[in-house]
């Protein structure tokens, strides 16, 4: 694969004895800095993690006052 013009211009300053040019990248520039747009599984697994686990059987956890007591 052909390389770039400004590789071979990095790569005859390198040969020339001169610093190369992609050695004063910052470590920033390698990283990811995107934030998540969803959340992950595990996220999504603690936000229900205490939180009304039997609802799917009609018991949610709340209570309706009918009348003189509670059903």
């Amino acid at each position: 694969m052909a390389s770039s013009k400004a590789k071979k211009q990095r790569q005859k300053i390198a040969r020339e004895g001169r610093r190369n040019p992609a050695d004063n990248r910052s470590p920033f520039a390698f990283t990811d800095m995107r934030t998540r747009r969803t959340k992950t599984k595990k996220d999504q697994l603690y936000t229900i993690k205490h939180k009304n686990h039997d609802s799917q059987n009609g018991n949610d956890g709340f209570y309706v006052l009918l009348g003189n007591g509670f059903v």
